[in-house]
């Protein structure tokens, strides 16, 4: 209210002049005209906001014109038929949308805001003369729209309302008032201000109203069961919002409170209709104050409280369903089960327990007994199923409850042994059947079946197989339900495969495929192969699997690292060769292909005699290299390079391997692809390892000539060009190699010396075949000039070149002679290589030479003489000098008969002086002399003269 529109005796005096009554009638008149509009106005259109707006602004008006004489009582009774129709109006349009449906267009504040108009205009004539009870009639306006705003939640024009009829009744003396309508209006509007200030979260006012409104209670028993349920109702509050311990004690306190109220009211009841309605509140009390005590561990308190409702003074008790459960949640809280347990089942009789009570007992008592109470949670179970009808949603939550989290332990075996007995019951299983319990069986299901999969994942699969079989129980028989039963069936086979009972993972798969043939069937059967060793079997289900409708190259995979695991190498090659198979086409596959064929070959090289295979899929590694490129197939950078290095290096020891087990044909293959790898492009670059190669390619040669001679069947022409290829290649790589051991860069750049003079020999041979003699002889030249030439090897070229069907005299005589001269630069020759090459030269010059230049074979043994002057007795090869002493002086025989006097003159005493030179020719020595004694004779002494000298010599 404005400060101007405040109205005082002494400036506001009654008005009687004319004026003054045509402003009240105008203004009434158009209060009036506001008020049929709104008796009139239609339901289904909302109250314009104007009207309300209106109408205040008209009775703001009509206020500042009081108060009315007390002589013009018709005005006053005027304000009170509008203030009613007002009202009434009010009323029409609420009944009418409620009637109507939770959309209706009916504005409620637009309502509430009419009904406070109205009560305002009942309280400008409250002195009204010929109306009872005007006071109580306009506090009731006031209480009515209070409730109103208080159901909208306008909390301050609730309190508003109340606090005016608050006002509008303290100026009566409460003690005249007799009436029970009007005390029961007093009582109400209290408690309603005590809501209100309650939900402003004015506590202490909401709190001093209700013992205020202990004064109102005007012995009446209704008075005390209306309070008692306002304290019960603060209590249930408290309670909701379970903010602190604190809030317990204080939802105690209402309770006792409403406790009291009860009991007193109770004392001064009269009719049995009274006794009854406030008994009813007592024991709902005494539940609340039960489950507070509950709440806060006072077990014993809840029993106490119990006890009283159910003895009740001697008469029935109270047997309400919440008692059996409180009472058994308070044995188990003082860990008395034996007295949980009877409460629990004493559940079972009484059929006043609703479903939902007595499945949150099952569960408590089980989640607070454990492992201890599941036979009990089963029998209670099973007996309410004899006892009346429970739904599948129950069944659901009992058996969840049962098979708890899982663990993995003893007791959670029990819980699903039990949960499998209960899910399995015939009468439970029936609880599921139609389409109306179709979730509920969905849940059971699931249920089962995540108990299932929890104790696969844990490896007890026996439990496992046994609630997966009880899952089955809950899948219709039916077409939509064909693929989850071939599921079932399927992990059923997984849980028997871990059994190992063989037989019967078999009769689930096949089932499985009845339903659902798919891969995954052919993969379950795929393992059951391979765990009864039936290898042949598993590589028939490898090709089964190929032509399923939804095979992927994966399964391929897997099979694989399924037949590793079982040590089935035949069968997991079969595999990785079918995979191999995918890789032409150029769709994009989940593993490189060379990662295949790694793994292919690292499992061939487990199992023995395999190298064959071995040979083929490494040659296929080095063909796909070639054909899609080093970098797509090996990888780049880093990757790349182990790659390629890892098959060189497998390609070298199955060429070592198969050498020394004299398995040459393959050896040669092996090395051939060492060459190949080493020399493939990484990232554009040559990654050639030089020593690598040079190795390889020598040892590819030898391996051929080795098999040529194990097979006794000479190398086609072809095979030696090509030969003569590999060998050209490793001599360009020894021209920028050294001999010995040396590092540049981590990386080896030297080669052995007998791995150069294999290269020699090698090419040697295969040139000698296409008889090349100028290059034989440039080779040994070549080699003989190197680091890596030592004259053991020349005396093994020498010797090899002076045998055979290939002879080379100018090679032999080269590399003897290079030999000899490098054997007598040592300071401690080998006498015996010595005496050897000395013979052998002899042997090559006079079967090269023949007669033609016998001056060369001659200075041969001159040459063997010279060595052996001065050596100590024995220190030349006794049988060797005899030989060489022997041949000198037969050679004169020839000679001596074709009367060649000077030749046999030059033989005679060669062999004569040799013989000097050699321990144990003592005899043949008289004799030659002797024999040359004679000689001079026959000849007048011609001779005598020349063989003294060169005696002398």
């Amino acid at each position: 209210m404005r400060i101007a529109e405040i109205s005082t005796p002494e400036l506001c005096q009654p008005a009687h002049d004319p004026q003054s009554n045509q402003i009240q009638n105008q203004v009434l008149a158009q209060i009036e005209s506001k008020i049929k509009q709104i008796e009139t106005h239609s339901p289904a259109t909302p109250i314009p906001d104007s009207l309300p707006s209106d109408l205040r602004q008209l009775l703001t008006h009509l206020t500042q014109l009081a108060p009315f004489p007390t002589t013009n009582n018709s005005l006053k009774l005027h304000l009170w038929k509008l203030s009613y129709r007002l009202w009434n109006a009010c009323v029409d349009l609420s009944n009418a949308a409620s009637i109507r449906s939770p959309s209706s267009n009916c504005s409620p504040q637009n309502v509430a805001r009419l009904r406070h108009v109205a009560a305002d205009m009942l309280s400008l004539a409250i002195d009204v003369v010929g109306i009872p009870s005007p006071v109580i009639k306009s506090a009731s306006f006031y209480y009515k729209t209070g409730l109103v705003w208080h159901d909208l939640k306008i909390f301050d024009l609730a309190s508003t309302c109340f606090e005016r009829a608050t006002d509008i009744i303290s100026k009566l003396d409460i003690r005249k008032i007799s009436d029970a309508g009007e005390r029961k209006l007093l009582l109400d509007l209290n408690l309603a201000r005590s809501r209100t200030a309650w939900e402003i979260s004015d506590k202490n006012l909401a709190i001093t109203l209700l013992n205020r409104s202990k004064t109102l209670l005007f012995g009446s028993p209704v008075h005390f069961k209306v309070l008692a349920n306002q304290f019960l109702a603060f209590a249930k509050t408290v309670l909701s919002k379970n903010e602190n311990n604190g809030s317990f004690n204080e939802a105690l306190k209402f309770m006792n409170e409403a406790l009291d109220l009860c009991e007193k009211g109770l004392s001064i009841a009269r009719t049995r209709e009274e006794t009854v309605e406030i008994k009813e509140l007592k024991s709902k009390t005494l539940r609340f104050i039960s489950a507070v005590h509950l709440q806060n561990g006072e077990f014993e308190s809840v029993i106490k409280c119990v006890k009283v409702l159910r003895e009740n003074g001697g008469e029935s008790g109270d047997h309400h369903a919440s008692l059996p459960v409180l009472a058994m949640k308070a044995w188990l809280g003082l860990g008395r089960y034996s007295e949980a347990e009877k409460e629990l089942k004493g559940m079972v009789v009484n059929k006043g327990i609703p479903e939902g009570v007595w499945v949150s007992a099952v569960e408590t008592y089980f989640q607070a007994a454990g492992n201890a109470g599941v036979e009990t949670a089963k029998g209670v179970f099973l007996g309410l199923l004899g006892r009346c009808h429970l739904s599948g949603r129950a069944a659901v939550r009992v058996i969840h409850r049962v098979v708890g989290d899982g663990g993995g332990n003893e007791g959670s075996r029990i819980r699903a042994k039990v949960a499998a007995e209960l899910a399995s019951d015939e009468r439970v299983v029936a609880l599921f059947a139609g389409e109306a319990v179709a979730k509920e069986r969905t849940a059971m299901h699931a249920v089962l079946w995540n108990c299932g999969s929890d104790n696969f994942r844990l490896k007890d699969y026996e439990t496992s197989a046994e609630m997966f079989e009880k899952s089955m129980l809950y899948i219709p028989h039916d077409i939509e339900n064909r693929v989850l039963r071939a599921k079932g069936y399927r992990v059923l086979c997984l849980c028997y495969l871990g059994l190992t009972q063989l037989d019967r993972a078999e009769e689930y798969v096949n089932e499985a495929e009845k339903l659902d043939p798919n891969i995954i069937c052919a993969f379950l059967k795929f393992k059951i192969c391979l765990q009864k060793n039936n290898q042949g079997g598993a590589i028939n289900q490898i090709q089964t699997m190929i032509t399923c409708f939804d095979f992927t190259p994966d399964f391929l995979s897997l099979s694989a690292h399924e037949a590793v695991a079982s040590r089935a190498l035949t069968v997991a090659a079969a595999a990785l060769s079918n995979f191999l198979n995918f890789y032409t086409s150029g769709k994009p596959m989940p593993i490189a292909e060379v990662v295949v064929l790694r793994t292919l070959v690292t499992i061939l090289s487990q199992d023995l005699g395999k190298e064959a295979e071995v040979l083929k899929f490494l040659k296929k590694a080095h063909n796909r290299a070639s054909e899609i490129g080093t970098d797509c197939f090996f990888g780049k950078g880093e990757v790349g390079r182990r790659e390629q290095n890892w098959f060189a290096v497998t390609s070298w020891n199955f060429g070592t391997k198969c050498g020394k087990e004299k398995n040459y044909e393959l050896c040669a293959e092996f090395f051939r692809l060492v060459s190949g790898f080493c020399s493939v492009m990484v990232d554009g670059e040559v990654e050639e390892n030089n020593v690598m190669v040079c190795r390889s390619l020598i040892l590819t040669v030898s391996a051929m000539i080795a098999s040529e001679n194990q097979k006794m069947t000479p190398l086609p022409e072809a095979e030696v060009k090509h030969a003569v290829e590999l060998l050209d290649r490793a001599g360009k790589i020894l021209t920028s190699l050294s001999v010995g051991t040396q590092l540049t860069d981590d990386r080896v750049t030297t080669i052995e010396a007998d791995l150069f003079f294999m290269y020699v020999l090698n090419a040697y041979d295969m040139h000698g075949r296409l008889n090349n003699l100028e290059s034989q002889l440039h080779i040994v030249k070549s080699f003989a000039g190197t680091k890596a030439c030592s004259p053991q090897y020349l005396l093994q070229i020498g010797l090899n070149a002076s045998e055979g069907t290939r002879f080379n005299a100018e090679v032999a005589t080269f590399a003897l002679s290079e030999c000899l001269s490098s054997l007598l630069s040592s300071p401690s020759p080998a006498y015996q290589d010595v005496a050897l090459i000395v013979r052998r030269l002899i042997a090559i010059a006079s079967i090269h030479n023949g007669d033609r230049d016998d001056d060369a074979v001659l200075s041969m043994y001159k040459q063997a003489y010279r060595i052996m002057v001065g050596l100590k007795e024995g220190e030349y090869p006794t049988e060797e000098g005899k030989w060489l002493a022997m041949t000198a002086w037969n050679r004169a025989a020839l000679p001596v008969r074709m009367g060649q006097i000077d030749v046999a003159k030059k033989w005679m005493n060669a062999g004569l002086e040799l013989a000097r030179k050699v321990v144990g020719m003592e005899t043949y020595q008289a004799c030659m002399e002797d024999y040359v004694a004679g000689f001079e004779k026959k000849f007048h002494m011609q001779i005598a003269g020349e063989i003294q000298p060169q005696l002398v010599q």
